[in-house]
């Protein structure tokens, strides 16, 4: 691969204002307004409010790394660009989450899908959190925008063979499925977008809003975590902030505070309420880290005759909604069916078992395509999705009991997967489930899943999606925010990411948060300035 030039490089030769937290930070800082991550929601906010001529200063806990960086390496990709260096857990250790901890958040790490919020969770908020304004038709110029600045088109290069079998076995049953469009310019089709995109061609966070914000003379402070806001008479007076090293111990007990006309706390759900629950923020009706939700996802193993290679080619290109759309939103858990990318470290999780037996099922790697399914949680009166706790030293852990009904859907999904494998071709079914073994046909593999025991850590289970924990309603007593991202209960504060969604999506939910935090950003300039700016 020949060496491409690095753009965030060339910026900060050039002057951008970047501070490496163990190097020193000052005692004290001054601006208009301070957003804690560099994420979804902080890189679009960022970008619109230093257009409006805003003195903007970004907090981020984690590194600073570019293309110049990238690799193609779990073992860097991982340690360095992941919360918990990708060994995040649910309390109960059921389910790992994965999530990026790193300039540029998430969007660095993502596999690029980018679906606008479904029709029907638009809905289900409009009806019981009252955010009536939360229509489709209203919220389409907000996605649009996004779309064309982060150039998310379908995917026109024919999908590599791990994504195909979804759509030959779907096809081939009856069911529906549809291409992905992916937020890519130029892209390499290199397959390891998870670990940072090495030509630049994602258009993440890190490539777009980030570097619009620096370039309009945002501050960015990067390995420095917000510690605490310091709240008082319902203002934020200030921001402690504390530089720590790339495994997140603190450096010293040097503190920097941010002083600013108004806050916005975009670290992603579990880190945003988490920093809001450390800071004593007002939470009269109990809300504040409830009602956190994962798209908690399941999966299952096919093993071809031919070579899948699952690790190269663009990780995610083709789906099914053939499982949500059947499933009414009042009854059991609908799912959105995808394939998951193989490299050899997931692989080694994924595959199932250790020794000997791993061995032996890395020997069909090469011949292995792996499928997921996303649960829609956070629509029945029994899904009620999980809560951001605190440990003694302030980090945070979310609580996520994998209900009876959750894994009646993980159960529906592992028998969906097998048909949709073997009517591809699958010589074995393999469903991640620690009582599994290798199926051979579609009727064994039926009979044994309808007998596995559905309980937490026998079922395999994972996300790489977290919202909630700041929900937003119409009411104080429904939600932690106002319709314009506000806090309730704290005037110059708001949530600008994934954690203020009152459910989760029912799909990857970048381009939600994309479109969500457009039109929120915009309001806050209006409110701050009384300027209009566009998402270019």
């Amino acid at each position: 691969m020949s060496k491409l030039p690095d753009p965030f490089r060339e910026g900060l030769a050039r002057g951008w204002k970047a501070t490496h937290g163990e190097q020193g930070l000052p005692s004290q800082i001054e601006c208009d307004v301070a957003i804690v991550g560099t994420g979804a929601g902080a890189g679009i906010t960022a970008e619109l409010l230093t257009r409006a001529g805003l003195d903007v200063v970004l907090i981020e806990e984690g590194p600073l790394r570019t293309s110049s960086d990238f690799n193609q390496k779990e073992s860097e990709a991982y340690r360095t660009l992941y919360q918990e260096s990708a060994a995040r857990r649910t309390l109960d250790g059921a389910i790992s989450i994965m999530q990026g901890r790193c300039v540029g958040g998430t969007t660095v790490i993502n596999w690029t899908s980018s679906f606008r919020t479904p029709d029907s969770t638009l809905r289900h908020w409009q009806e019981v959190y009252g955010l009536r304004d939360f229509t489709t038709e209203a919220m389409a110029p907000w996605f649009e925008q996004a779309e064309r600045r982060l150039n998310m088109v379908p995917w026109t290069i024919p999908p590599n063979l791990n994504n195909e079998v979804l759509r030959t076995g779907a096809t081939k049953l009856g069911i529906s499925s549809a291409v992905i469009p992916r937020n890519v310019k130029g892209c390499w089709n290199l397959g390891s977008c998870g670990l940072g995109c090495p030509t630049n061609a994602k258009q993440s966070m890190l490539v777009t809003s980030i570097p619009a914000a620096l370039n309009a003379g945002a501050r960015l402070f990067y390995q420095t975590r917000a510690h605490k806001l310091d709240i008082q008479n319902g203002q934020v007076k200030g921001l402690l902030c504390v530089p720590i090293r790339l495994n997140g111990d603190k450096v010293s007990d040097q503190t920097m505070r941010v002083v600013a006309k108004h806050y916005v706390v975009a670290g992603g759900a579990i880190n945003s309420p988490a920093l809001l629950r450390r800071s004593d923020a007002p939470d009269p009706h109990g809300l504040l880290g409830a009602r956190t939700f994962l798209h908690p996802v399941s999966f299952s193993a096919g093993i071809f005759d031919e070579r899948i290679e699952g690790w190269q080619g663009a990780p995610q290109s083709l789906y099914s909604d053939h499982f949500v759309h059947d499933a009414p939103l009042q009854g059991p858990i609908g799912f959105k069916v995808e394939a998951a990318p193989l490299h050899p470290g997931m692989a080694s999780i994924l595959m199932g078992g250790h020794g000997q037996r791993l061995m032996t099922r890395f020997q069909q790697y090469p011949h292995t395509q792996m499928m997921l399914s996303l649960m829609r949680d956070g629509f029945h009166p029994e899904s009620v999705g999980g809560k951001v706790r605190m440990h003694l030293d302030g980090s945070a852990v979310l609580d996520y009991p994998l209900t009876d009904y959750v894994l009646d859907g993980f159960r529906r999904s592992l028998l969906a997967m097998a048909e949709i494998q073997f009517a591809a071709g699958a010589k074995v079914v393999r469903p991640f489930h620690e009582q599994s073994d290798d199926y051979s046909t579609w009727a064994a593999a039926k009979a044994a899943i309808a007998a596995f025991d559905m309980k937490p850590l026998l079922t395999g289970a994972g996300s790489a999606h977290v919202m909630g924990g700041c929900g937003m309603a119409s009411t104080e007593a429904l939600g932690v925010v106002r319709p314009d991202g506000v806090h309730w209960q704290v005037d110059n504060l708001s949530v600008h990411d994934g954690s203020v969604f009152p459910t989760s999506i029912g799909a990857n939910p970048q381009l939600s948060i994309y479109g969500m935090t457009n039109l929120l950003a915009t309001q806050l300039v209006k409110r701050l300035n009384g300027k209009d700016v566009v998402l270019a």
